[in-house]
């Protein structure tokens, strides 16, 4: 394994351990970006080496270039190029974070770092990267406060820190026009806390390195208007600060003043040549490791790549030509005659491709090939001598192309875009290739994609560049595939690093992969399951249009086998479309079946079968009696209370013949039911806003309360969840929810497309002081959009993402209107909210539906699946056994004899041709039976899954296929086992589990017989009490923490000093402590 060193270890860092001496021990100072992809490339060449990896910073490598995501998520993990488990699973390659190396002694081949440590080599690559300029020379560059740099994720953090302070609310200013400058206003108008932001240049254009003025002057252009302010031509002569040392403003070289709080400054690089001194190193004037066409230092065995690199008197501040280093060098290390005597020629470093393509600010901007050879030269010579132009610029979409062709117009050299980059992957193709045009020039700029037609990536040739930060070739990429490596884009991504950089590639990533699947027969489609050719989208939009309503008339409109019962992905995703056009009540004859357990008993089922009930508390508000009220019901029935992150109160443990009951109590207190059990709204959350707080400007209560008791029960591909602050300091967490709103003076800024869960994400501006009134027009049309176009079970997060254009498109289409769709989205939403009910009332005020809430069919009786325990007051099923599986050949079971027995009532089942058929849980004996009629046919089997133990099986999920196989899906994971086909009582999905299955049949006397073993017998092999989970079996995952608390209680609980009901102890007058800064620091709040 790999020496991991984790971030919880860093204040003690972990020594490297000395490679073997027969291995060649090579060792890397730095560890970004280049060091990690310059080790890959090794790991891949070279089984046999070892790699020490030495990083400065306290995380594993990440994606600087992605930096600016850091902003929506706030987690540094999230830019992880590789997950912690890769490194534990490269045995070669070790590494260290948080250690400096201090000094290389080539004399010895050594480096000595900041632990202590001597660290031998054979071969030392230098990747020390490089450190963000601060003009020095400037009065005020050291402010105490105010002054940043955009680098590194730590600069990032301290702007965040500084952003969410006093100075909210202030001018932001980031000095430097290029393309981190840009990168650096995004990230600070994206925080949401500055009034403004206004970017300084000293050049009369913005991008000046990559673009001429014409394209500069679109890009400025187009991002004031979306809110950047830049000020051209201008540099500033001091940064003047308060009596503390911070930025207050900055005053221009033309006597010009500013009132600011920060200034981020984004004006070039240094590279980090400090090692260099101590080794004898040679360096450039302008810094850096100077080195030769290997990649070579004047020092032997001593390499240089990436940003700290020289190269012929130039360094590089893009991830492309650090990548070309890593790959060269890896190269010769491992495979050319310079170190192996039957080795190939060694390859050499060459003048690198600068393209870049990126999206700034929402602009798309992209350089490629040799783009300023009309002003400063060709860096090459050409047949043709001479440069010529071919310029086009369409100011009303805001489009600027620049072609750059030598004077024959055989050759295309170079070129800049603005707007339409679609061509670019294309265009560098040919300016690298230097192969004669089959087409004139003109063609490029009209384009010879026409209209309408889609992006083929079977036109590029397999040496085409794909992805440009690391070096990527469609070739590469259809390799993979080809060869059955990578079966999705994530793996393609994580085996050939492409879109592992900027990203910008990915679309094309997508489309090659596509096409590879589809040429091998293996087309990768969006369908909903094997049941339809059609997604999601596809099927709400049939049924929407067409009108239809039941499980069977979508089989037979749109379903591959019009006869199909579907399965348990597409009944609870055609039962959600139901309810979201009609919203009808999910426990209806033709939409129970449709529904996962969930939904089907109205309650979140729990691992031991029983349930959760959750009233609504709508905003968090809640009335004294309704809290009495929960507390008698939640006391009664011996329910574990426990608050919700969404401010409600969850009772658990209520018993499916208990339910009915409960909810009769709470509806009688004023409560009705909170819809946590469903993909649909579940809370808004609130902060108390003006209601109560002294620095709120906006009824946060009051409109949480509005937009829950609106959009309450609506169904939606997921579970919604909302929130409102009553101000800036986001009490209510409003930016990281489906939707959330935060008060301004003049309405609600609203935020869309957030979420927790496995993969978080901050969520998007959609409109800034939106009025108080068009709140829920805008909140309408976005959540009825969703409703709409969404996947099954995407998260509005995916969903946004998956939007061509993300949040701008979707602010194009329900805020600009752009669709012409707006006033149909409102009315849809506003049909669906006005036939709201009370799923909970209905059940309660419908004898029929009432019958449905029993554990079993036959008797009164009940048994417990897992053991209770009682914890903290309150009682609770024991943990599940690291080991639950019952790994049993219960389909095998050999019985001594079987006899046909009476066991329920063929009245119970009623109709079975509902969508799922009709089902029943038995108790015979101490044993649990499962009992199914779908489409006039019985089937029994045990009801126990074995997975976890868990007695469920009636109430799962009845699916077939073409082939007539037909299976029930447990509830809690899935476990899908065959009711008819080949093998009855296998488990589809699982080969270690299986289930006994019965003889069953209904006779002429009315009842439905099963053919069991003697009760005794039955028991032995399927009783409850052998099956159900015990304490005994389980063990405390605290035994380690509980070991080191023992015996540590709170002082104040347990100190008689300080109790002023003691008799005989005065009690202590300590100093009063103010909570929250009420006539406190009002420094020291803590929101």
């Amino acid at each position: 394994m790999g020496n991991l060193q984790t971030e919880a270890d860093l204040s003690q860092p972990a020594s490297i351990p000395v490679a073997p001496k027969d291995r060649r021990q090579i060792v890397i100072v730095g560890f970004g970006m280049v060091a990690t992809a310059f080790a890959e490339k090794i790991l891949k060449l070279d089984p046999t080496c070892s790699i020490t990896v030495i990083g400065e910073e306290p995380h594993l490598a990440y994606n600087r270039v992605g930096l600016t995501s850091f902003f929506e998520h706030r987690r540094i993990e999230e830019l992880y190029l590789n997950p912690k488990e890769w490194y534990e699973s490269q045995p070669q390659l070790h590494h260290q974070v948080s250690t400096r190396v201090e000094q290389i002694i080539p004399e010895t081949k050594e480096v000595v770092t900041s632990t202590g440590q001597r660290i031998p080599y054979d071969i030392l690559v230098l990747c020390t990267g490089s450190d963000a300029v601060v003009p020095k020379d400037t009065p005020g560059h050291d402010a105490k406060e105010g002054v940043f740099v955009y680098r590194k994720h730590e600069d990032l953090e301290r702007l965040i820190t500084f952003a969410t302070g006093p100075v909210k609310g202030s001018t932001g200013l980031v000095v430097g026009g290029g393309l981190l400058g840009l990168e650096a206003a995004k990230a600070m108008m994206d925080l949401n806390e500055y009034g403004s932001v206004k970017l300084v240049d000293k050049n009369p254009w913005v991008l000046s390195r990559q673009l001429d003025r014409d394209a500069g002057l679109l890009v400025i252009e187009k991002v004031e208007e979306l809110g950047l302010e830049v000020m051209r031509c201008h540099r500033i002569k001091t940064i003047n600060l308060d009596d503390e040392k911070r930025v207050k403003s900055v005053t221009f070289t033309d006597g010009k003043e500013l009132e600011c709080s920060s200034i981020c400054f984004a004006i070039g690089i240094k590279p980090r040549d400090e090692l260099a001194a101590s080794a004898g190193i040679k360096t450039a004037p302008r810094g850096g490791f100077i080195i030769d066409k290997h990649l070579e230092t004047n020092i032997p065995g001593i390499y240089a790549i990436g940003e700290a690199a020289s190269w012929e008197n130039q360094t590089f501040g893009l991830i492309a030509p650090g990548v070309e280093m890593a790959d060269v060098l890896a190269f010769n290390l491992c495979q050319s005659s310079l170190f192996k005597p039957d080795g190939e020629p060694p390859r050499s470093f060459r003048r690198p491709d600068l393209s870049t393509k990126l999206k700034l600010l929402g602009v798309n901007v992209a350089s490629f090939g040799d783009y300023f050879a009309d002003r400063d030269g060709p860096q090459e010579a050409t047949e043709s001598p001479g440069i010529k132009a071919l310029s086009y610029k369409d100011p009303f979409e805001a489009v600027y192309k620049k072609y750059l062709f030598t004077a024959d117009g055989k050759y295309l050299v170079g070129g800049m875009i603005i707007g339409d980059t679609k061509d670019y992957i294309k265009l560098v193709g040919m300016a690298k290739s230097k192969k004669p045009l089959e087409v004139p020039p003109s063609r490029f700029i009209l384009g010879a994609k026409q209209d309408g037609e889609d992006d083929n990536p079977d036109d590029l040739p397999d040496d085409t560049q794909v992805c440009s930060c690391h070096n990527v070739t469609k070739g590469d990429i259809s390799k993979v595939v080809k060869e059955g490596t990578c079966k999705s884009v994530g793996e393609v991504k994580s085996c050939t690093k492409a879109g592992a950089g900027c990203g910008g590639c990915m679309p094309l990533v997508q489309q090659i992969f596509n096409a590879e699947m589809k040429a091998m027969g293996a087309e990768v489609k969006n369908y909903l399951c094997p049941h339809f050719e059609y997604s999601r989208v596809d099927l709400f939009n049939i049924i929407a249009v067409k009108r239809l309503t039941t499980l069977d008339e979508v089989m037979k409109e749109c379903g591959k086998n019009p006869d199909s019962l579907g399965c348990e992905v597409c009944k609870p995703t055609l039962g959600s479309i139901f309810a979201s056009l009609y919203n009808r009540h999910v426990m209806g004859p033709q939409d129970m079946g449709l529904q996962d357990t969930n939904d089907r008993f109205l309650g979140n089922i729990q691992r031991n079968g029983t349930f959760s009930v959750i009233p609504r508390v709508s905003g968090g508000e809640i009335t004294p009696d309704k809290l009495i009220a929960i507390g008698s019901v939640a006391k009664k029935y011996n329910l574990y209370c426990k608050i919700t992150g969404g401010q409600r109160i969850d009772m658990f443990g209520a018993k499916k013949q208990d339910l009915v009951d409960i909810w009769s109590a709470l509806v009688d207190a004023g409560m009705e039911s909170g819809h946590a059990y469903a993909k649909s709204l579940r809370t808004v959350k609130s902060c108390v806003g003006t209601t109560w707080c002294r620095f709120g400007i906006g009824d946060s209560v009051g409109m949480a309360i509005r937009l829950e008791e609106r959009y309450k029960s609506i169904r939606s591909p997921h579970k919604l969840k909302g929130a409102v602050s009553g101000c800036v300091r986001e009490c209510a967490e409003a930016q990281n929810k489906d939707f959330g709103l935060i008060a301004t003076e003049k309405g609600f800024n609203i935020f869309v497309g957030g979420n927790g869960g496995s993969k978080p994400r901050h969520s998007d501006l959609l409109m800034k002081d939106c009025p108080t009134e068009q709140v829920v027009p805008i909140i309408d049309r976005y959540l009825m959009f969703y409703i709409r176009t969404a996947d099954r079970l995407q998260r509005t997060a995916r969903w946004i993402e998956n939007l061509p254009g993300g949040v701008n498109y979707l602010r194009e289409v329900i805020v600009d209107d752009s669709l012409g769709i707006c006033e149909q989205l409102e009315k849809e939403m506003e049909s669906l909210v006005g036939k709201y009910f009370c799923e909970w009332t209905e059940v309660v005020k419908n004898p029929e539906r009432r019958k449905l809430f029993q554990q079993f069919a036959n008797t009164g009786e009940t048994l417990e699946g897992v053991e209770i325990i009682k914890e903290r007051d309150q009682s609770r099923p024991t943990y599940w056994p690291k080991d639950s599986p019952a790994k049993e050949d219960f389909k095998g079971t050999k019985w001594t004899s079987l006899s046909w027995q009476p066991i329920i009532k063929a009245s119970h089942f009623g109709d079975s041709n509902v969508p799922n058929g009709t089902s029943a849980a038995i108790k015979r004996g101490d044993t649990q039976l499962a009992i199914f009629k779908v489409r006039g046919k019985y089937y029994a089997t045990q009801q126990m899954c074995p997975h976890k133990r868990a007695f469920i099986l009636s109430d799962g999920l009845i699916g077939d296929d073409d082939e007539g196989n037909m299976w029930v899906s447990c509830p809690y994971h899935k476990r899908n086992y065959e009711l008819k086909g080949e093998s009855p009582g296998t488990c589809k999905n699982d080969d270690e589990l299986n289930i006994a299955t019965f003889e069953v049949e209904e006779r002429d006397d009315g009842w439905v017989y099963l053919k069991l073993p003697p009760v005794e017998e039955l028991d032995e092999r399927l009783g409850t009490k052998k099956w159900m989970v015990k304490k005994e079996e389980t063990e405390s995952p605290f035994q380690g923490v509980d070991g080191l608390l023992k015996g540590r209680k709170s002082k104040r609980a347990a100190s008689p000093e300080i109790n002023p009901t003691s008799p005989k102890i005065k009690p202590v007058l300590q100093q009063a402590v103010a909570a929250g800064g009420c006539g406190g620091d009002t420094r020291a709040l803590d929101w």
